[in-house]
């Protein structure tokens, strides 16, 4: 059996990830492959579990060493029980976050060591990493406007919204600065301007680097 495709969709806040990441599943499956579409923190329902308590803001307090512990330990599930047996049958999985937001968030942000980021990536996630992933960019404060919309007027901000406009300006430059030095694996998409202009310019991407074609046909 074929291995699949790991694809993941990274950038700042409200930059549009599950919307670009939902078309791109919506034309793999017309081109007749099986997709998995999943997020993290989260993705498996232990890892889910783990993903309330980031995003409340409850393991803030013990420091981003503790959060990032807690990232890794959601991974692991999700990794065990969604990514790798997609993976191994032949599918392609789409994930909104992985790897590069613990990075960018803890790492670059939080101060959490890259050996240590690297270390709890080999513990979590052995053996796997992304095919290509998408690094959808836009200005800091345009992603949380779409974030604060689509949250709804009076929604209280998650954990990572709540930051001050500083922290996303310094969070859009850690995911520029991953993609720059990792472009063999990433594509710097810009996420600005119509819906349907953004999904061109990440199925262009996403075609030419993965070579996707009919899978009944080989067209």
């Amino acid at each position: 059996m074929t291995a699949g495709r790991f694809v993941t969709f990274e950038g700042g806040e409200g930059v549009g990830k599950s919307t670009q990441l939902r078309r791109l599943a919506a034309w793999l499956k017309q081109l007749g492959h099986e997709v998995v579409t999943t997020r993290e923190p989260g993705g498996s329902p232990r890892a889910e579990t783990l993903r309330n308590v980031l995003l409340s803001g409850a393991a803030k307090r013990f420091g981003p060493v503790a959060e990032t512990v807690l990232i890794a330990s959601a991974r692991a599930d999700h990794v065990d029980h969604v990514i790798r047996p997609a993976i191994e049958r032949g599918a392609i999985v789409l994930c909104d976050r992985f790897t590069d937001s613990t990075r960018a968030y803890q790492g670059a942000l939080g101060g959490v060591s890259a050996e240590l980021l690297r270390t709890l990536e080999q513990v979590a996630a052995p053996g796997v990493a992304p095919d290509l992933t998408i690094m959808l960019d836009a200005p800091a404060e345009r992603g949380l406007a779409r974030a604060r919309r689509r949250s709804g007027e009076g929604a209280v901000a998650d954990r990572f919204e709540a930051e001050d406009a500083a922290f996303h300006e310094r969070l859009r430059d850690a995911f520029v600065a991953i993609a720059r030095a990792e472009p063999e694996r990433c594509i710097l998409v810009d996420a600005e301007g119509a819906e349907e202009d953004v999904a061109e310019r990440v199925w262009r991407a996403a075609r030419e680097k993965l070579g996707l074609a009919m899978k009944e046909t080989g067209a």
